[in-house]
C-alpha cells in the first residue's frame, strides 16, 4: 500500500491555492495581510448592504427578503471580524503577560 504526500494526488493546491504561494517573510506580515483582507471584504459586504437598502428605499428593488439577507450577511461578517480582533488581542495580551 502506497501512502501519498498530502499535496501530491489529492488536489489540495486547487482547493487551497494559497498553499502554493511562497511563505510570507514574517508572521507579522502574514497576519497584517490577513487582517487587511478581512477588513476589506467586510467593508465590501457593508457597502453592498447599504446599496441594497438604498435601492429598496428608492423603489428600484422590490425584494425585501434579498435586502434583509444582505443586511444580515453584513451584520454577521462584522460580528465575525470583531470576534477575530478580540481573540487576536486576547492572544497578544496573554503573550505580553508571559514571563521570560
Amino acid at each position: 500500500m502506497e501512502i501519498n504526500a498530502l499535496g501530491s494526488g489529492l488536489g489540495l493546491s486547487k482547493a487551497f491555492p494559497e498553499l502554493d504561494k511562497a511563505a510570507p517573510s514574517s508572521t507579522a506580515d502574514g497576519a497584517g495581510k490577513f487582517f487587511s483582507e478581512l477588513v476589506s471584504k467586510v467593508n465590501d459586504i457593508q457597502v453592498q448592504s447599504d446599496k441594497s437598502v438604498q435601492a429598496l428605499a428608492s423603489g428600484e428593488n422590490k425584494n425585501l427578503h434579498e435586502v434583509m439577507i444582505a443586511v444580515e450577511k453584513a451584520s454577521i461578517s462584522f460580528q465575525f471580524m470583531s470576534q477575530v480582533r478580540n481573540k487576536a488581542l486576547e492572544a497578544y495580551q496573554e503573550v505580553m503577560r508571559m514571563q521570560v
